[in-house]
């Protein structure tokens, strides 16, 4: 998602709007994007990226955000996302992962805000232990405890936890020494021309250790060319994520339906 930066909380508002949940105001649809094990081939999880329901791209949507709807959008694309994952049969394909990104600024009391994401697992069957949260590093957070327990509570509920893009925003590894996701995905930028540049591939190596020492699972993103992908394999990273593999498509699930075909 694209960087909205709401500092100040609205918890008045935030969870009046939890109870209502009041029409967001304009329609939205889900594009998705394999993240693939590339040994195998297979799809790991799939990226649930927000789309306008006429093919809008997300920069479109996320301009339609203001402080005052940005509650109703973030779960109305965790319930969006969770509902055509599931009419595209994600939820029948053993061990897949559904990937849903979500904005902290949205996130009043995470216990209470998480209450929509768990109903519509349960509407939709897709089990809740296979839902990816990820917040991308781009996102300027002010409160970092207040990152922090929703992690906490994330964690809590099963899910799996992620930060985003990272390498590229504000707060580095200050936020993975923080907190410790389940999953880095690292940035687009690292991932290009890894191959050609010693530099990237001397912090990319570094970033891969760190993963090791602290059991977090990395992947690439980005990925576009057979050199990118195997001078990430060489380096033993396993998950990636990039048009090399599939572009996203709208209320589809490219990769799995190739496999199929």
């Amino acid at each position: 998602m694209a960087d909205l930066i709401f500092a100040q909380p609205f918890e008045a508002v935030g969870c009046k709007q939890c109870r209502e949940m009041a029409d967001l105001g304009f329609g939205i649809t889900m594009a998705f994007q394999p993240i693939v094990h590339q040994p195998s081939g297979k799809p790991y999880a799939y990226e649930a990226l927000v789309r306008g329901v006429a093919g809008e791209g997300a920069a479109q949507v996320l301009a339609k955000v203001t402080p005052d709807n940005l509650y109703r959008f973030d779960q109305a694309c965790r319930v969006k996302a969770i509902e055509k994952a599931s009419e595209l049969g994600l939820n029948r394909v053993q061990d897949c992962k559904l990937s849903i990104n979500f904005l902290p600024n949205a996130v009043y009391r995470p216990a209470t805000c998480i209450r929509a994401t768990l109903e519509a697992s349960r509407q939709f069957d897709f089990p809740a232990d296979r839902l990816i949260f990820e917040v991308t590093e781009g996102e300027r957070v002010e409160d970092t405890e207040h990152l922090k327990s929703i992690f906490r509570e994330y964690d809590r509920q099963g899910f799996t936890t992620a930060i985003d893009d990272f390498g590229s925003g504000y707060s580095g590894l200050n936020l993975l020494a923080e907190f410790q996701p389940d999953l880095l995905k690292l940035d687009m930028a690292l991932t290009r021309n890894l191959g050609a540049d010693p530099v990237r591939q001397v912090i990319v190596a570094g970033i891969v250790l760190v993963a090791q020492r602290l059991n977090i699972l990395l992947v690439a993103e980005g990925v576009e060319t057979e050199a990118e992908c195997q001078a990430l394999a060489a380096l033993g990273i396993e998950l990636m994520q990039g048009y090399y593999f599939a572009r996203p498509e709208i209320e589809a699930l490219p990769l799995i339906e190739r496999l199929r075909g």
